[in-house]
């Protein structure tokens, strides 16, 4: 998986590549095979989301520019696929799922490895983890038609948050967004197809 779908797409990254070939993907694919959990592809997950194609989550994660010293808030926790090669690439790790079975089974996974760098919470995502504010960075897993505002004030000075935007999952681009000076950069990218942020408060 890592030799043909990260690195011959020119992800370049060691710590990322390394951190993609320690990681069991089977073990975040309940609904899968494990034969077939290394496939190009999104594996479902349950409730109608997704484990990301590897090449995403490699693409995302080198987006970031990960330093080890760094605290990310990630929004949509789902299998906690993403979760682990994160805790791999910096200091801390704050996790949010809203879905109920997601979030314990991700926590039931997750605990199998010494990963102690993870802090997960059930709830809403678009609200942020604001008493542990401000994070380096911030990537959100799942699309929404903006960039919630409660993330973007949750940024640090110098941070970056990745996002998947789009009114439809058809017209879906990521979209980084850096803060300099406290203000705040968009800068569009790949276009690509998630599935949708729940709002519990909408």
């Amino acid at each position: 998986m890592v030799a043909k779908q990260i690195l011959e797409r020119g992800i370049r990254n060691p710590a990322i590549l390394n951190a993609m070939e320690e990681i069991p993907r089977h073990q975040f694919a309940p609904y899968t095979p494990a034969r077939k959990a290394y496939s190009d592809g999104p594996l479902p997950i349950g409730q109608g989301q997704t484990i990301s194609q590897p090449y995403i989550v490699a693409y995302m994660t080198e987006i970031l520019e990960l330093h080890p010293s760094h605290k990310v808030l990630e929004v949509g926790t789902g299998s906690g696929y993403q979760t682990a090669l994160l805790a791999h690439l910096v200091a801390e790790v704050y996790s949010i799922e809203i879905v109920v079975s997601h979030y314990i089974r991700a926590r039931k996974v997750l605990s199998k490895y010494a990963l102690h760098n993870i802090h997960l919470r059930l709830g809403n995502g678009r609200d942020g983890w604001s008493e542990e504010a401000p994070f380096d960075r911030i990537i959100v897993t799942a699309a929404s038609t903006d960039a919630p505002e409660n993330l973007l004030d949750q940024l640090r000075e110098g941070g970056l948050m990745i996002i998947p935007v789009g009114p439809t999952p058809f017209e879906q681009k990521l979209k980084i967004f850096r803060k300099k000076n406290g203000i705040i950069a968009r800068q569009d990218d790949l276009p690509v197809r998630f599935v949708p942020l729940i709002d519990q408060s909408a």
